[in-house]
């Protein structure tokens, strides 16, 4: 776990108000969220190594591994305020017509009920993909909301836009779940999450503005050079490679960050600069999920693959830190 003596660019808040934990933790997008709000980060689990590395990198402490294992559960503190965690979606069938605890089982979210039924949190604090709320037919999330019902928890969602709700400038629709324990937040139905606001940011506010290393830019003897040079006139969008063709990202804005521009830098969005047509970097990806990239520390010799993946598979933080000051409202009023 962690040493408060090791120097990290993110530490923990000496002066902080409340408690979390950090579940399905990626590289840190929630903690970095919810500690600029003053909490404390009192137990984080990520199962993948390159995760784990760029997490201990930048907050010093390397989280726990499978959350879904008993001794891994066992070491969450006793008392905390929020759970939070961006789980995946795991495309689980309901049989049946029931509704229910049972039929969460074997699903990665079980894992959170179970947590959250043992330690009682104040707060339930979830991310996912839009899709979640259509899966099976909308079955999955009725599941999910009843569960935590169950658990004595009032259940709010929205899905939001990082463009529209964080002033960051990529199309990213996710879906947000906030859970209050009525017991212990009896004023939860104040909760609101945050309004839309303008988006002010460019891309060139994210973008290097420098050359970046040549192994980025595609060179003229590219198979896809020709394609790429006709269909990229416009230095002030992104593109994306479809198979056989170039999309132009007509809002202006980053396309959705997937984990699969891991995979081999495929689907990696790309951009017409001063110096040639390349790919977006790594760091640039972190920045279009609006992290601090100049503070960040990312370990020297992880491939570009795993970083792209991290990326693609993070929160964007600024849009987790507004959330978390509504709910701050609440558990504070």
């Amino acid at each position: 776990m962690q040493s408060d003596l090791l120097p990290t660019p993110f530490p923990q808040p000496h002066d902080y108000k409340f408690k979390f934990i950090d579940l399905f933790a990626g590289v840190g997008g929630f903690r970095m969220a919810l500690q600029n709000l003053k909490g404390r980060c009192e137990f984080s689990s990520e199962w993948n190594k390159h995760a784990q590395q760029t997490y201990f990198s930048n907050y010093g402490e390397v989280p726990d591994g499978d959350i879904t294992l008993d001794e891994t559960k066992a070491k969450i503190p006793e008392q905390f305020d929020i759970l939070c965690g961006g789980f995946p979606c795991q495309a689980f069938s309901i049989a049946g017509n029931q509704k229910g605890f049972q039929e969460t089982r074997g699903t990665l979210f079980f894992d959170i009920a179970d947590i959250a039924e043992k330690h009682q949190p104040r707060v339930i604090f979830l991310e996912n993909v839009k899709n979640l709320v259509s899966h099976d037919k909308g079955n999955t999330f009725e599941v999910i909301k009843n569960t935590l019902k169950e658990l004595g928890y009032a259940v709010y969602f929205q899905v939001l836009n990082s463009m529209t709700h964080a002033n960051v400038p990529q199309n990213r629709e996710r879906i947000f779940i906030v859970a209050f324990h009525e017991a212990l937040v009896p004023n939860h139905a104040e909760f609101q999450f945050p309004e839309e606001i303008i988006l002010t940011k460019t891309i060139h506010d994210v973008l290097e503005q420098e050359k970046v290393d040549d192994k980025y830019y595609y060179q003229p003897d590219h198979m896809y050079y020709p394609t790429l040079k006709e269909s990229m006139t416009s230095r002030d969008t992104l593109y994306q490679w479809r198979r056989v063709y170039v999309r132009e990202n007509k809002s202006n804005v980053c396309p959705t960050l997937t984990a699969n521009m891991g995979a081999g830098g495929h689907n990696v969005p790309l951009i017409k600069d001063n110096y040639g047509i390349r790919k977006l970097t790594p760091k640039e990806c972190f920045a279009f999920q609006g992290y601090p990239v100049e503070k960040m520390v990312f370990p020297e010799k992880m491939s570009n693959s795993a970083l792209y993946m991290q990326a693609g598979n993070s929160v964007t933080m600024p849009l987790i830190q507004k959330i978390g000051e509504q709910i701050l409202k609440v558990l504070n009023s």
